[in-house]
C-alpha cells in the first residue's frame, strides 16, 4: 500500500492508534498542523473508533481497508487491499450522516441485543414486545443482515434519516425456545430507548450499560472519499 500511494504522490504521517489514543484530539492536532486529509486503515472496528470520536473534525476522510470484517468498505465502494488506493488517489468525495447517541457518535451501526425496552420516535410513536424483549439496531453505514432469510438492508447515508430495525421475541410453546420476528423497519430523526433495568449498547465495538439513551442524526455530516462501486 505504501509503495502504491508513492506511486500516486501521496504521502503523510503515519499514527499508529494505541487504546489510550483520543482520536478527536489527534485529528484536530493535525488539523493544526496543516493536514487537509486523514487516512484511516484498518477494519470495521478501526474505521469506528476514529470516526464515532472524531467525525465533527473539519477535515476529509479516507479509508484503505485490510484484513477481515470490512462490510462498511464494501458499502463504500472501497476494495479491500492494494486496489483501495486507485480509489483514494481519485478523491471522489460525498458528505455522509452521523448518528449520535447520549453525547457521543456513531458511524456504523448501534446494536441492543434482546432487552426489556420501550421506544419512542419521532415523540410520535411508542414501541414496546409483547413478550417483553425485543432487539434494536439502528443503521447508519453498516448493513443490517437477517440471517434468518439471507437478506441484508443497505441504509442510506444521505438520507437525513437514520433507520432501525425491530426484532421483538416470539415465545414459542412448541419448538420450546424464544425465536425472533422478522425484523419491521423504521426510519426517524430522534428516538428514546429506556427501560427500568440497564441494557448493553454497542456502538462501534465500544459496549455500554444504559438506562435511557436517546438517538439522533448529528447535525454535522463527514466528508468522505467513497468509490464508484458504492452501494448507495
Amino acid at each position: 500500500m505504501e509503495t502504491k500511494l508513492t506511486d500516486y504522490g501521496i504521502a503523510g504521517k503515519i499514527i499508529r492508534l494505541q487504546h489510550y489514543t483520543h482520536a478527536e484530539v489527534l485529528v484536530e492536532d493535525e488539523i493544526r498542523k496543516g493536514a487537509k486529509t486523514v487516512v484511516i486503515v484498518g477494519n470495521d472496528k478501526t474505521f469506528g473508533y476514529v470516526l464515532s470520536r472524531a467525525a465533527t473534525c473539519k477535515i476529509t476522510y479516507g479509508f484503505l481497508p485490510v484484513g477481515p470484517d470490512n462490510n462498511i468498505a464494501e458499502v463504500l465502494g472501497i476494495s479491500v487491499g492494494v486496489e483501495a488506493c486507485d480509489v483514494l488517489a481519485r478523491r471522489r468525495k460525498l458528505k455522509l450522516d452521523v448518528g449520535w447517541v447520549n453525547n457521543r457518535y456513531f458511524i456504523s451501526q448501534l446494536h441492543i441485543p434482546p432487552s426489556r425496552i420501550e421506544i419512542e420516535y419521532d415523540e410520535s410513536f411508542r414501541v414496546s414486545a409483547k413478550s417483553g424483549k425485543m432487539e434494536l439496531v439502528v443503521c447508519n453505514l453498516k448493513p443490517f443482515s437477517w440471517s434468518g432469510k439471507g437478506k441484508e438492508y443497505i441504509v442510506h447515508p444521505q438520507d437525513g434519516k437514520l433507520e432501525a430495525f425491530l426484532r421483538p421475541i416470539i415465545k414459542s410453546k412448541i419448538m420450546k425456545r424464544d425465536r425472533l420476528e422478522p425484523p419491521s423497519i423504521f426510519p426517524f430523526e430522534e428516538m428514546v430507548v429506556s427501560s427500568k433495568t440497564p441494557f448493553p449498547v454497542e456502538t462501534d465495538g465500544k459496549v455500554s450499560k444504559e438506562m435511557k439513551i436517546k438517538i439522533r442524526l448529528a447535525k454535522s455530516r463527514i466528508d468522505m472519499v467513497v468509490g464508484k462501486g458504492r452501494r448507495f
